[in-house]
């Protein structure tokens, strides 16, 4: 699959001018559902930030850019709900996931309450032992494990 999403962002990438507007190789206008002043603007700001530069060919990813697409694009990753899971909530999770990144949050609080996980507060839950593996070592790629804490119970919460 990595090979395949290689050739096609690949091919996506290629530029090509057809009638002055540029257009992918498939001959797709390229940002022509823009306004071209809130494109300048939206590119302005990547600049600012860190996460775009212009080179001698054109405007690329820069190194902190390239980090910050992949971290949105693992974001995404979606994980099913074990299907041998107890129903006894004896775990609980801790978290404090820092500001800037309130997506991968959200993330962690959308994947808890798919595990059947309950809210005692905003970081704060409990739910079903363990969480399951695969999630965890996902956790631990994404560095997001540092910002949590779990905690087995005795007896099960309610």
């Amino acid at each position: 699959m990595s090979m395949i999403k290689d050739i096609l962002d690949e091919l996506w990438n290629t530029e090509l001018n057809y009638k002055g507007v540029k257009v992918n190789l498939f001959g797709i206008p390229r940002f022509g559902k823009y306004n071209k002043k809130s494109l300048q603007i939206t590119i302005n700001r990547l600049k600012e930030k860190g996460i775009i530069e212009k080179e001698l060919s054109g405007i690329i990813l820069s190194k902190y850019g390239k980090e910050y697409v992949k971290r949105k694009f693992d974001s995404l990753k979606q994980f099913e709900k074990p299907k041998d899971q107890s129903k006894e909530r004896k775990l609980l999770v801790m978290f404090d996931v820092p500001t800037e990144k309130k997506g991968e949050r959200e993330w962690l609080r959308w994947h808890l309450k798919k595990f059947d996980y309950i809210m005692i507060q905003q970081s704060v839950w409990v739910g079903p032992a363990p969480l399951p593996k695969e999630f965890s070592d996902y956790l631990k790629s994404i560095k997001l494990d540092r910002c949590i804490k779990t905690f087995k119970l005795e007896k099960p919460f309610r």
